[in-house]
C-alpha cells in the first residue's frame, strides 16, 4: 500500500499518510542530523564526533569544548533548524491560502515591518537595551501585517489580488523608508544594522533558542486543525464554501498563524529572504502529499536550507562569515525565475 489511514479517538482524528511522504520525511530529518553534526564539529576549534556527544552528554573532554558547543555552536544550530521551519511553514500557509504559488512571508509586510523596527531601534533609539531587539522585531512585523490585511479586507472581502497587490506596495513603501534610515543615519548604527539585515545567525544565543522553541510548541497544534481548512482553500472560495468553510474568517485566521510563524523568526535572526517561497516547492516536489505530510515536509525543508546556509557561510570562508540570508537568497533567486518561467510556459500551453 502507498498509503494508510491512522485514526485515533473513535475517527475523530484520522491522518492519511503516504508511504513516500515518510520515507522523504525520514531522509530529511537524517540530513537535518548530519548538518546539526557537521555544524556542532566545525569551526576554529575542531571537535570530534564522540567529543561532541560527550560534551553534550556532560562529560566534556576539556572545559574549553564545552564553553565552545554550549554557548555558541548549539544554540546557533537550533536556532538555524527552526527558523528555517518556521520560514518554510509561514510560506506554504500563505501559498495555500492565496492560491499564489509566489507567495512569500515578506508579501504580507512580515520581513519589511520587522526591518523597519529594528533599523528604526538601532539608528534612531540605540541606547534602548538590545535585549528589546526580537520584541521590537515581532511588533513591527505583527503590525505591518495587520495594516495590509485590513486594507485589502475593505470593499472586497480581502480578495487574493487586492491582498497581493496591497502588500506589494505597502512592503516596498516601508522599505524606502528603512533605506532612508539606513542612508542618512549614523555610520556606526547604519552597519550594525545591515548586519542585522543582512539575516545572520552568529549572534544568537539560548534566548532565541526558548522563543522558537516555544512558537512550535504553542503553534503547532494550531497547523494540525488548519490542515482541513487549508485542505478546502487550496480548491479554491466556490468549493470551500461548499464544504461549510467560513473563508472569510477562514483566511484570516490562516494569514495571522502564516505572520505569526515568519514573526518570530524574523524576530531571532533577521530577514531570510526566499526561505518560505522555496522550501513549499522543494517539499512538493520531494513528495507529492496531503496539506498535512506537506507541512511537515515543508518544516523539514526549510530547515535543512537554513541550517546548511548557516553551516556552508560559517565555514567555506572562515574566519569570514557569510550571512546565511546572502546564500539563501542564491538559492532562492534561481527558484523563482524557474516557478515564473514554468508558470508563463504553462499558461502557454
Amino acid at each position: 500500500m502507498s498509503t494508510f489511514v491512522l485514526s485515533r479517538w473513535n475517527g475523530r482524528l484520522t491522518l492519511r499518510l503516504q508511504r513516500k511522504a515518510l520515507i522523504v520525511a525520514l531522509i530529511l530529518a537524517t540530513i537535518l542530523l548530519s548538518i546539526c553534526a557537521a555544524s556542532l564539529m566545525s569551526g576554529s576549534y575542531p571537535l570530534t564526533l564522540r567529543e561532541v556527544l560527550a560534551t553534550l552528554a556532560g562529560d566534556p573532554p576539556v572545559d574549553t569544548a564545552e564553553t565552545i558547543v554550549w554557548q555558541f555552536r548549539f544554540p546557533r544550530t537550533l536556532v538555524a533548524g527552526m527558523a528555517g521551519a518556521l520560514f518554510g511553514l509561514s510560506g506554504a500557509i500563505l501559498q495555500y491560502v492565496t492560491r499564489n504559488p509566489l507567495a512569500d512571508p515578506s508579501l504580507v509586510g512580515v520581513s519589511q515591518g520587522a526591518s523597519l523596527a529594528v533599523v528604526t531601534l538601532i539608528v534612531i533609539y540605540p541606547e534602548v537595551n538590545i535585549a528589546l531587539r526580537p520584541l521590537i522585531a515581532f511588533g513591527g512585523a505583527l503590525l505591518v501585517a495587520a495594516l495590509i490585511q485590513w486594507i485589502a479586507m475593505q470593499r472586497t472581502g480581502g480578495a487574493t489580488m487586492r491582498f497581493i497587490l496591497t502588500g506589494i506596495g505597502v512592503a516596498a513603501f516601508i522599505s524606502a523608508v528603512t533605506t532612508s534610515m539606513l542612508t542618512y543615519g549614523n555610520i556606526d548604527q547604519a552597519q550594525s544594522a545591515l548586519g542585522w539585515l543582512a539575516g545572520s545567525i552568529h549572534a544568537v544565543g539560548w534566548g532565541e533558542v526558548w522563543s522558537l522553541a516555544a512558537c512550535l510548541i504553542v503553534l503547532t497544534p494550531c497547523l494540525i486543525w488548519s490542515a482541513r481548512y487549508l485542505s478546502a482553500l487550496r480548491m479554491g472560495p466556490e468549493v470551500a464554501t461548499g464544504l461549510g468553510v467560513p473563508i472569510k474568517w477562514g483566511r484570516i485566521g490562516m494569514i495571522t498563524l502564516s505572520v505569526a510563524l515568519a514573526a518570530f523568526a524574523v524576530a531571532a535572526v533577521g530577514p531570510l529572504g526566499f526561505v518560505g517561497l522555496v522550501a513549499p516547492h522543494l517539499a512538493r516536489r520531494l513528495a507529492h502529499s496531503g496539506v498535512g505530510q506537506h507541512l511537515l515536509l515543508t518544516a523539514l525543508t526549510g530547515a535543512v536550507m537554513v541550517g546548511l546556509a548557516d553551516f556552508i557561510g560559517r565555514t567555506a570562508f572562515a574566519p569570514i562569515q557569510i550571512p546565511a540570508g546572502i546564500l539563501t537568497a542564491i538559492l532562492g533567486v534561481p527558484v523563482f525565475l524557474f516557478i515564473i518561467v514554468k508558470q508563463n510556459t504553462t499558461r502557454q500551453l
